[in-house]
């Protein structure tokens, strides 16, 4: 994890700014796919620069933003400056600094492929939903993952890749099911820019169904 902390700390600063087709669609994917969460209280792990945080601070009752990078927390409370929008820094892997039921929408954007182990996530989701929220996933494809593909920019002549783990779409289905959620959409996305090409990304809706308790 420390080899990615410091990757994102070097990125921080033009993480907005370089070419990245895969940033940007995953910024339209989640437009268009939670304009309808107007009033939601939002938890959104793995925040980043706040690329996402501005479009879910205007449609959200509250906002509160997590990342594990003190250099993109500074980036997006910056960015964020003036809205209602809070951030903490929060290891994704750990209990997270949330109290239970305190979100109707969890939103994790292009963060997963960088968790060796989807459980933590999910259960972590599942105690600070509240009955019926939503978890809202957008991750680079597996099958961009199994061509090799993976977070990559430049810092003069180098290009530094980033640590990633291959996530295929059972392990995201099976982690969510041992959580108590239940899949309500699952889509693939393409960049204009990908002609004949596997998709880019992947976006999963699922919604946290508490467990039942029967008197026996």
């Amino acid at each position: 994890m420390s080899d990615i902390r410091r990757a994102y700390s070097a990125w921080a600063a033009t993480y907005d700014t370089d070419n990245n087709l895969t940033r940007d669609l995953d910024q339209a994917v989640t437009r268009a796919e939670l304009a309808g969460y107007t009033g939601a209280r939002i938890l959104e792990i793995g925040c980043g620069t706040g690329k996402n945080t501005v479009f879910l601070a205007g449609i959200g009752a509250r906002v509160v933003a997590l990342d594990f990078t003190a250099a993109m927390i500074r980036e997006a409370r910056r960015k964020l400056a003036g809205t209602s929008a809070l951030f903490a820094s929060a290891d994704l892997t750990r209990p997270w600094p949330c109290a239970a039921r305190c979100a109707d929408l969890v939103v994790c954007n292009l963060v997963l492929e960088h968790i060796e182990d989807l459980a933590p996530v999910f259960s972590e989701a599942g105690r600070v939903l509240t009955d019926g929220g939503r978890f809202f996933i957008c991750e680079l494809h597996p099958f961009r993952q199994y061509e090799g593909k993976k977070a990559t920019f430049q810092r003069g002549q180098t290009q530094i890749e980033i640590p990633a783990f291959v996530h295929h779409i059972s392990a995201f289905l099976d982690a969510a099911e041992s959580a108590g959620f239940a899949l309500r959409s699952l889509r693939e996305w393409w960049h204009e820019a990908d002609q004949a090409a596997p998709p880019r990304l992947v976006s999963f809706l699922f919604e946290w169904q508490p467990p039942l308790i029967t008197d026996l």
